[in-house]
C-alpha cells in the first residue's frame, strides 16, 4: 500500500480513553449505541475502542477514520472496506470511525485528516493510505498487506462479531492446544519452515488430526509464498493460463489473499484444461488448498462439487 505523510509509529496510546465512559454522542434520531457493522467489521467509540484493539494481538485490525461531512468520498472508502472485511472472513477485524460523529475519538487517535486507513497488529498502529482509491484497487491493496502479515507469522482469524459491541478489556483470547504450540509458536515469530516440521510431526503422529492436517496445509501454501514476487507470479499466470506451476502458485496467492473461490476456481479451471501428470498435479494442489481453508467451510463444499464436474 502507498504510505502518505501521515507517520505514527509504535504503540497505540489510548490512556486518554482508559476514563469512566461518558454519555455517547448524539446519533440521529432511534439511532442506538455504535454496534457491529457486519460479522467483521464494527462501529468504534471510546467505551469500545480499547477491547477490539486489543484483538490485534492475534489477528490485525484495520482502522478507517471517514467524515461524510469533510470528505463524502471517505463514507464509501468505509463502506468498500467493510466490503473486503466481510470477503476476508476474518482475516482482519475492520474498525470505523466516524470523525463528524465522533471528534475526540479521531483527535485522541491523532488523525491529522481524512480519509486514513492503517492497521493495527500488535496493539501498534501503521499508517496505510489516505485516499480512496476503487474497490477493485483497494482489494489488491489489502491482499498484499495481509500476505505480508502471513509471512511474518500474523494468521490468526477473528471470530464474527455478535451484534453488541465489545466493552473495554473484552479483547477475546484465542485458545492454542498444547499438541499445536510449537507449530503456532514458529507461526508467530515467522518461522515458517520449522512450522511446516512441527505440523508434520503431528500429521505423522495421527493422519486423522484434520487440525493439524489443515495447519500444515496452509503453512505450506506460507512457505510456498514466502518469497516470490506477487506481481511477477500474477504476470506469468495471466501469460502462461496452462502452466501447472504459474496458476497453482497464483491460487496460493489468491488463497492468502483471501480470495478462496478465485483460488479454487483458478484451479478448477485449470483441470478442465489440462489432462494426464499437469491434470493430476492440479487436482492435488487443490485438495491442499481444501484442507488448508478446512472441510466444514461451504466454499470447500462448493469447490469439491465443481472439481467433480470438471473430473467426470
Amino acid at each position: 500500500m502507498s504510505q502518505q505523510p501521515f507517520s505514527r509509529p509504535g504503540a497505540v496510546d489510548l490512556s486518554a480513553l482508559k476514563r469512566p465512559a461518558a454519555p455517547a454522542p448524539q446519533r440521529a434520531a432511534g439511532g442506538a449505541a455504535p454496534a457491529a457493522s457486519g460479522s467483521y467489521s464494527v462501529t468504534l467509540d471510546e467505551q469500545n475502542i480499547q477491547g477490539h484493539l486489543e484483538a490485534s494481538m492475534n489477528a490485525p485490525v484495520m482502522l478507517v477514520v471517514y467524515s461524510p461531512s469533510q470528505a463524502p468520498e471517505s463514507a464509501q472508502l468505509a463502506d468498500d472496506l467493510e466490503t473486503i472485511a466481510e470477503e476476508s472472513e476474518g482475516r482482519f477485524l475492520l474498525g470505523r470511525i466516524d470523525a463528524d460523529v465522533d471528534p475526540q475519538l479521531a483527535q485522541a487517535l491523532q488523525i491529522p485528516s481524512v480519509p486514513l486507513v492503517a492497521l493495527v497488529v500488535q496493539g501498534r498502529m501503521m499508517p496505510l493510505l489516505q485516499d480512496a482509491p476503487p474497490i477493485e484497487e483497494l482489494r489488491g491493496l489489502v491482499a498484499q498487506v495481509l500476505q505480508q502479515m502471513a509471512t511474518q507469522g500474523m494468521t490468526g482469524r477473528h471470530q464474527p462479531l455478535a451484534a453488541g459491541p465489545v466493552a473495554a478489556g473484552d479483547g477475546e483470547e484465542e485458545y492454542v492446544d498444547p499438541r499445536y504450540a510449537p507449530a503456532e509458536d514458529a507461526l508467530a515469530a515467522g518461522d515458517i519452515d520449522t512450522a511446516v516440521a512441527e505440523y508434520q510431526k503431528l500429521v505423522d503422529a495421527n493422519p486423522a488430526d484434520a487440525e493439524a492436517a489443515g495447519g500444515l496445509a496452509m503453512a505450506t501454501v506460507m512457505q510456498r509464498t514466502a518469497s516470490v514476487d506477487p506481481q511477477a507470479v500474477r504476470q506469468a499466470a495471466a501469460e502462461r493460463p496452462d502452466d501447472v506451476d504459474a496458476q497453482t502458485l497464483a491460487a496460493d496467492l489468491d488463497l492468502l489473499g483471501g480470495h478462496v473461490d478465485d483460488a479454487f476456481g483458478r484451479l478448477v479451471d485449470l483441470v478442465r484444461r489440462t489432462s494426464g501428470d499437469d491434470r493430476d498435479a492440479a487436482r492435488t494442489h487443490l485438495l491442499g488448498l481444501f484442507a488448508a481453508v478446512g472441510n466444514d467451510d461451504p466454499r470447500v463444499a462448493k469447490g469439491r462439487m465443481a472439481l467433480a464436474s470438471a473430473l467426470f
